[in-house]
């Protein structure tokens, strides 16, 4: 048996303002999104128009498909982590140790990955199914009342639980083993390579690499669109006015104000890497999360939130197999129940998996960046549990908080009633005004730094994803001059859909952009369990598996001392 493939040699621009690029990939993945700029400002109805219309073509034809594949791709990472061979595999060479401590580790994860929206949605969330799901549209329960919990719960898990993780896991877990145990470049083609082999380094990888490049500026641009919201309305929870219409959503000023601030600060943190910048905000905003956290956890509802946490717990794993399978089918009557279960699920669970799925390669391949060293196993578990039990830990007590408060506390729609991004702020001020107005206040204060933080966390990482995509896998700082265009483009798209259609828009957009790479990761597990699988074989005859073993390999830039 002949040692794996080692050796991709993506074509890259020596001197000029492309210099290191992969010209193929750069311009138009470039092309691209400042086409998607221009159509949503300056023709913002006909490119509304057009967006509804294949995101209903998609919902219609595509729903099972992203229900299934998301399936698909638990099952692999459950497969991966318990099949013993594969499970000791190191993501690196012999020897190789972690680069990252475990607290940093988990919280450049947790940061980059789903920070943003535990913000906005650990409170929005369960209090939306706690008052509609699909038990309440068959009349099992009633929403808003206290046999609802439970439902409210088991939802709002499986959404932001192990079956979001394994989408990150699995992009971040093939980026990591073709680039440390191969030696090929950190992108996202490189983890086709068992089944293309040198092709990717033509015209395939190259189309391959922009679709994950235009997938993760739409993700991004979803999490983007959602802190924006919820951003305008902690200023204006601290007193800064004028950001806002009458809705309480984010009006232009506030969208551009915010844009200025967030991707200002992000481009700056980008510039100076992963182990500075990112990783020092990553810390700051996981400290600053225990802290917001036991804040719920001691003065919210501490019991009401223990039991939502083990109960909603217990309940997601024994209703998991059945959630992540099941496919809602309308009979097309309006208003039917079936109608109903079927628009709901297109509202939650599909968006959902479209949204992990346009994420995947930026979580995937800065996962992959910052877990070299690392086993398999070890990964896997890590990047599966740790930060899905973290979002658990979130919806039972922040969301538990909200839920008792209407139903026992008097909140009396305080809560309920408000913007989803305004929620979480909305209930810290009926808990606190009573004490202190200035606890309250300050309290909103600390939840708008935090929000800043994983919004500039987020948008940074993502900056410096595409930059490496686009530059074939290398990280160095050579990209500074792209670094601001990303920057700046991402910045434009947030601003160009949010002011054209609100974040429905940009959700439009995500969900069809997630369609073509959720095809890619597909093709990118059958090659990851090839590749693991003849690696297990090479292991038993002696032949060598990692690229410092193989006479004549490059390791495309890679050193055993990295």
């Amino acid at each position: 048996m002949s040692p794996p493939f080692t050796e991709l040699d993506i074509n890259t621009t020596t001197g000029g303002f492309y210099n290191g690029f992969a010209v193929p990939v750069a311009i138009p993945a470039k092309i691209i999104i400042s086409i998607l700029v221009v159509w949503a400002i300056f023709w913002p109805v006909q490119s509304g128009s057009i967006l509804n219309g294949f995101n209903g073509f998609i919902l219609q034809h595509f729903a099972a498909w992203y229900i299934w594949v998301v399936a698909f791709f638990l099952v692999v990472c459950i497969g991966l982590a318990i099949w013993p061979a594969a499970g000791k595999l190191k993501l690196g060479i012999e020897g190789e140790e972690p680069e990252f401590t475990n607290f940093s580790w988990f919280s450049m994860m947790f940061g980059a990955g789903i920070g943003v929206g535990m913000l906005t949605w650990a409170v929005a969330e369960p209090v939306s199914h706690f008052e509609s799901n699909p038990s309440t549209i068959m009349g099992l329960t009633t929403g808003g009342t206290a046999d609802n919990v439970r439902e409210a719960y088991q939802w709002s898990f499986l959404h932001w639980g192990f079956s979001a993780w394994a989408c990150y896991a699995i992009c971040g877990l093939s980026l990591a083993f073709f680039t440390y145990r191969r030696g090929l470049p950190l992108t996202i083609r490189s983890g086709l390579t068992p089944i293309f082999g040198n092709a990717l380094a033509g015209v395939l990888g190259h189309i391959i690499d922009v679709v994950a490049v235009v997938a993760t500026i739409l993700g991004v641009a979803q999490t983007l669109g959602f802190g924006v919201d919820q951003f305008v309305a902690g200023l204006s929870r601290i007193g800064i006015d004028g950001l806002s219409d009458a809705e309480g959503k984010a009006n232009t000023i506030g969208i551009l104000v915010s844009l200025l601030v967030i991707m200002g600060l992000s481009t700056l943190s980008a510039m100076s890497g992963v182990g500075k910048g990112i990783k020092w905000l990553s810390n700051l905003n996981m400290a600053l999360s225990i802290i917001l956290l036991g804040f719920f956890i001691i003065f919210g509802a501490t019991w009401f939130g223990l039991t939502a946490m083990f109960v909603g717990l217990w309940d997601y794993i024994i209703a998991l197999p059945w959630m992540s399978v099941n496919v809602f089918r309308s009979d097309g009557i309006e208003g039917s129940e079936s109608f109903l279960l079927a628009q709901w699920q297109g509202w939650w669970p599909v968006f959902y998996w479209a949204w992990w799925i346009a994420f995947a390669p930026f979580v995937g391949l800065f996962l992959a960046r910052i877990s070299r060293g690392r086993t398999i196993r070890e990964f896997v578990l890590g990047a599966l549990i740790v930060p899905a039990l973290m979002c658990f830990v979130w919806f039972a007590w922040a969301g538990g908080t909200a839920i008792e408060l209407e139903l026992n506390g008097g909140a009396a729609g305080a809560i309920f009633d408000a913007a989803n991004g305004d929620k979480i702020f909305a209930m810290t001020d009926f808990m606190l005004t009573p004490i202190g107005p200035w606890l309250a206040w300050g309290m909103s204060v600390l939840i708008v730094v935090l929000l800043l933080t994983f919004l500039v966390t987020s948008a940074d990482s993502a900056v410096l994803i595409v930059n490496t995509i686009n530059a074939a896998g290398d990280e160095g700082p050579k990209a500074r001059p792209h670094i601001l265009f990303w920057g700046f483009a991402l910045a434009l798209v947030v601003a160009g859909l949010l002011i054209s259609g609100g974040t429905k828009a940009i959700q439009t957009a995500m969900v069809i952009g997630a369609l073509p790479f959720s095809f890619v990761m597909v093709l990118m597990v059958i090659s990851l369990i090839k590749a693991i699988y003849n690696d297990t074989r090479r292991e038993k005859i002696g032949v060598p598996t990692t690229y410092d073993q193989i006479e004549g390999a490059t390791g495309n830039g890679l050193s055993a001392e990295m």
